[in-house]
This record gives structure tokens, sequence and C-alpha cells, in this order.
């Protein structure tokens, strides 16, 4: 890792010097959280679903998380100036951002956003065409989805309401029956965070990019760090002024097109497509194509380490000559080619072992902690005691695998299946945490697809299709994983001086969970019996999460392939291919190319993020040539402007367009 480009901001040096102690898990806090978790939800799937617009749980920084924090913070001043006493620490606002964070996760694009419509798609669409009552019949536990025809009608069709007895009783057992799943889930997975954290945070130090706005907006809290506020920064308001009034010129042109817009014409400022302009073979297979412009994603650029920057817009269009090559030797008979999500999948599994790898010392001494015997490490303080947490992964698991048995899955896949998903969430975890990477979306290469590609539908038994089908929704991808927003909670609470409260952060984090599932059904129903899910996905997506779904289960049953060994060709090449690049990475300081952008820099979300990433390395590049550290230090307070600026500006807008029913300009696609 080039170490110079990820120093310390302003508030985690001062972090290293615990400020005055003060509680950071308080009742009201978690109140506080608890309380804004149905808001989050309602307007996260507003945003997403009902208006298809601005999607915040797509990149890694949710910036409804971010524009809430703001709120609360100015709201947290004026108390601190009226009443001192009642005003809410660092620490508590850092709690309450990370339980709406993962409130915003569990009802996200690739969450609960997935699973409603897919659960109600198979009795709204079985009809005597298409033969899916027989067809799918024992595959799966009908009570697992929706079976009342009427109130799935409703559901789709609108104009309805959710709170009806008929529409109530359709929905209790598979509501109650994922949240509980999610929650279990969800437990694993921070207990899996618990034995790593003091790894990765203390010995390791990873920078966790991606808390740095959050400490930063929160500094001046009682018993945060101090220093100067950022509001008290000229770059910053400058960095704000410029992309908040940018902002304002394209909504009005969204309004008033004779206004010109700062970006594309009749596009905003989002992007041109440079597919356009390439019309030969095989130069025209690089396919979709956008030069895009987002500010705030400059600003996030800014806070990564230079080798992943560089790496990321390179390898994005190393991908696009894959195609190309593809195309220019006739192998686009297979329509896979070159089976990019599979050599992504490779080489997360890369970073995944090669973390466990570094780890081995420390997770030894974490056995032996946890066995009772003598050990360098101290767990007092720990989230858990280890002893505990390896319970917890071990009874989690249990739960977990004896579930999807219990549902009809062959208990070695579903070992498998659970042990493939922990390695994917632990990898994003790792790659978050150490380069705050903006995407990690990694769409259809979930255990879901792999499994069923590598063995074979024709290998596999109908009932472990039908288990395959129904766990689509939490694999479709990964955008909004809560493992590493668990992590980053961990970090927060120590770099606002709740390190001896952890625990209580655990506790927390798992009651958002379970209180953000069951607020992200209730946005998600509340708000499609009132609209209808079909008429308000403008772009299709709720028929799409259905389809998705069910129609591949219809063709793995009606035409089962047999295993598809390309699939295991492409994820040992990712692998491979990832490994060379990590074993010269280490061998050689100049070498600039970061295995983790060729895994992240394939799938859809790398088209959106790769031009403003390449501008961030532009600017950080020339300011650390010419400026040295100091200059890019002192330079933090404007990209901070700029995130904000966006966050800021864009979030009054959608607020405002949600109360008065307004279509608005979306700075986000």
């Amino acid at each position: 890792m080039d170490t110079q480009a990820t120093p310390a901001t302003r508030a985690e040096e001062l972090s290293a010097t615990p400020p005055p102690r003060r509680r950071t898990v308080t009742p009201r806090a978690v109140c506080l959280g608890v309380l804004l978790l149905p808001l989050n939800a309602y307007w996260v799937v507003c945003m997403e679903v009902i208006r298809y617009s601005a999607h915040p749980t797509t990149l890694s920084l949710f910036f409804n998380c971010v524009f809430e924090l703001v709120v609360l913070t100015l709201l947290n001043a004026g108390l601190t100036r009226l009443r001192p006493r009642w005003a809410l620490g660092q620490g508590e606002l850092l709690l309450v951002y990370a339980m709406l964070g993962i409130g915003s996760a569990l009802c996200g694009h690739d969450s609960i956003q997935v699973l409603v419509p897919m659960l109600a798609w198979p009795v709204y669409n079985a009809s005597t065409g298409n033969h899916w009552a027989t067809l799918f019949a024992g595959t799966y536990p009908r009570w697992l989805t929706l079976t009342d025809h009427d109130a799935a009608r409703g559901f789709f069709e609108g104009n309805s309401t959710l709170y009806t007895p008929d529409h109530l009783r359709a929905w209790a057992v598979p509501v109650a029956a994922w949240t509980l799943f999610l929650l279990t889930l969800l437990f694993v997975l921070q207990c899996v965070n618990t034995i790593l954290r003091q790894q990765w945070t203390d010995n390791e130090r990873l920078t966790y990019p991606l808390v740095r706005l959050p400490l930063e907006i929160t500094a001046q809290a009682p018993g945060g760090p101090g220093g100067t506020p950022l509001t008290r920064q000229k770059l910053f308001w400058l960095g704000f002024a410029l992309t908040a009034a940018a902002d304002v010129v394209n909504a009005l042109n969204y309004y008033f097109p004779s206004i010109p817009p700062l970006g594309t014409p009749g596009n905003g400022a989002s992007f041109w497509d440079l597919h356009q302009f390439i019309v030969n073979k095989p130069w025209n297979a690089v396919g979709w194509t956008p030069a895009s412009f987002y500010p705030f994603l400059v600003g996030l650029g800014m806070l990564m380490p230079m080798d992943f920057l560089f790496s990321l817009w390179f390898f994005y269009l190393f991908w696009k000559m894959q195609s190309v090559l593809v195309v220019a030797n006739a192998w686009d008979a297979d329509p896979q080619m070159p089976y990019a999500n599979y050599q992504s999948f490779g080489a997360y599994m890369l970073f995944c072992v090669s973390s466990l790898w570094l780890a081995r010392h420390y997770l030894r001494q974490v056995l032996r902690c946890a066995l009772g015997r003598p050990s360098e490490l101290d767990d007092r303080d720990e989230p858990l005691r280890y002893r505990t947490a390896l319970l917890g992964i071990a009874g989690g698991l249990l739960l977990l695998i004896g579930f999807s048995v219990s549902l009809g899955l062959a208990w070695w896949l579903a070992v498998l299946f659970f042990l493939i998903y922990l390695g994917l969430a632990l990898a994003i975890t790792r790659m978050r945490a150490e380069l705050g990477t903006p995407i990690h979306d990694l769409h259809m290469t979930g255990p879901d697809n792999l499994l069923p590609a590598l063995l074979g539908p024709s290998t596999l038994g109908r009932h472990d299709l039908g288990v395959f089908s129904v766990f689509y929704w939490f694999n479709r991808a990964y955008r909004c994983q809560p493992m590493p927003i668990q992590l980053e909670a961990f970090k927060m609470a120590d770099a606002s001086g709740g390190r001896r409260e952890l625990r209580g952060w655990f506790w927390a984090l798992l009651l958002a969970g379970g209180v953000g599932a069951l607020c992200g059904f209730w946005a998600m129903l509340h708000l499609t019996y009132q609209f209808g899910a079909l008429a308000k996905a403008d772009r299709g997506a709720m028929m799409a999460f259905g389809t998705e779904t069910w129609n591949r289960l219809a063709n793995w049953l009606q035409q089962p392939k047999p295993p598809n060994g390309s699939v295991m060709v492409a994820s040992l090449v990712g692998f491979l291919f990832a490994a060379a690049l990590q074993a010269m990475r280490v061998r050689f300081s100049w070498w600039p190319f970061h295995p983790l952008a060729y895994a992240v820099s394939s799938s859809f979300e790398i088209n959106l993020v790769w031009m403003p990433l390449l501008i961030a390395w532009v600017v950080k590049s020339a300011l650390l040539r010419y400026g040295g550290m100091r200059m890019y230090q002192q330079s933090l307070p404007f990209f901070y402007g700029l995130m904000l600026g966006q966050f800021v500006e864009g979030s009054l807008l959608n607020i405002w367009g949600i109360s008065t029913g307004t279509p608005t300009y979306q700075f986000w696609q």
C-alpha cells in the first residue's frame, strides 16, 4: 500500500489520544436510532422504489445517512448552546449514524427491496401458460413466500392498503421468518467482525477511509477531538458552494430547459456515453462506456490510496479490452465470455484467503484466548469475548445451515453456500476498511449462481435449486452488504472514545438490524400497496427482481444444463491473476496495479464511477507531487465540501420532491 497516499485525517490523529471519557452507548442514543429507523426506511424506499432515483445504497457511503448525521449534528450544536447537558456526544451521534447505516443496508437496493417482490411474484404470475404452480411444486416451502393471490395483486397493482386483516395475515409468516433469518445472519457477521477487529484496526492499522467524513462532521460534538471545525474553513465552503450551486443549476434545467445544464444537455451532470462514437467491430464490443462527472466521488476518491485509484480506472479499461479480444477472436459464441464476474469472484476469494493468511498468527492467539490458554491477546474490551464470538459463529452457522437443510438443500451444499457467502462478505469488509472502495456490487456471482453454474442444474436436486432461488435476494449483488458497516461502526466507536463500550455497540447494531428489517418490510409494503409495485418501478425493477429469480428456476427445471467447466477455469484464472498482482505488489514497491481493483472493476457500478476516480487520481497525484503531504492534508476540507455539497443539496431536493409529489433532478443515478 502507498502509505503516503493514505494519511490519517485530523480526526483520526486526535483520536489516537482518547478524548475525555463520555459514554457513547446511552439509552437516548439507542432510542433515537430506533425512532429514526422507520423514517429512514420510508425515505430510502421512496427514493429507490417509488421514484427509482438517487439510489443511496448502491454506493459504499450512503448519502442519506450522511445527511441525517448532518441534520442531527446541527440540531445538537444548537442544543449544546441552550442546554449543554442535554447535548449528544460525538460517540452517541456516530452510534445513531451506524444504526441508520445498518437499517439502510437492510431496506436497500440489494436486500429487502429484492426480497419482497420476489416473495409475491410466483403466486401473482403463475398461469396455465407457464405451469409454475406444478413446475415449482415441492421445490421450496410455500410458507416462505406469499400464497394469497389477492394480497399479491394489491401489492403489484396498488390502489390498496396493507392494513387489512387478510393482507397482514398473508405477509405475517414470510416477514417473521425472513426477519429471524436476517437477524441470525447479522449476528454471525458481527461475531466474525469481533474476531477480526483487533487485527485489522489495532495491529494492521487499516485506515477506514469511509469513516473519515462522519468523524469530521461530528468532531465538534461534546467528547469529540475539537480543532477547527469544517464550517469555519474557507476551502470547505468553497467545495460545498461549487457542488451545491452546480446541482441547483441542473435542478433548474430539469424544470426550465432553456437554462443550460452543467453537464450533458438533456442529462444534467451525469454522463456522456462514449460507446455511441465506437461503431466498428471488434471495438464496439466495449459496450456502454459512460464518461461521468460526480464531484462527490472525486472527493471520496481523494481519501483512497493512489495505487488503488489508478488501478480502478486502469482495470475498467482492461475489462473492456477483454470484451474486444473475445469478439476479435470470435469467442463470443459463448455469450458469457470472458466470464468477467467469475474472474472477479476468484479475485475476491484470493483477497479473503490472503487476509486470513496474514492474520494467521493473530488467529492462533484468538483460539488460545478462547480456549483459556496463555495468549498475547486481551479480549475484555472486545465486542464479545472471543470464546463467545466463536461459539456465536458456530451456533449461527448451524442455525442457518439447519434452516437451509429443512427447506430441502443438501447439507454439503448448505455448508458450501454459507462459506462462500462469508468469504465474499469478509473480502468486501477488508477492502472497505483498507481501501475505502466506493463499489463492490459483484452482480449475479453469489453462491446461488456460482454453485448451480459450476455443478450443473442437471446434477442438483429440485429442492436444491428451489432453495437457491429463495436465497437469491441477498446474493443478487453485494452493494449494501452489512458486514463492513458493522466493522466501520466499531472503528467509529474506538475513534470517539467508546473503546470500552464495544459490547454495547454490538447489541445496539444487532437491535438496529432487527428493527431495521421490520421497518424495511413495512416501508416496502406500505408504499407498494399504495402506489403499486409495477406502476412505480419506472425502470421495471420490481418486475426484474421477480423475473430474474423465478425465470431462472424455471429454466433450471425445464432445461437443466450440465456442469460448466468454464466457470471453474475463469474463477481459477481470477484467483491466480490476482495472486500474481499481489505478489508483484509485495515484491516491488513501485508496482502500480492493485489486485482488489481488478476484482471490483468488472461489474455494473464501475461504469458510473471510473471517470470521477480517474479525475481524483490526477488531482491527488498533482497535489502530492507538487505540494507534498502538507498541501494534500490542507486541501481535504475542500473535498469534504464537494461531498457534503451534493449530499445536502441533493437530499433536500429529494425530500422536497417526495413531500410534494414532484419529479426532481437527482445528482446520482
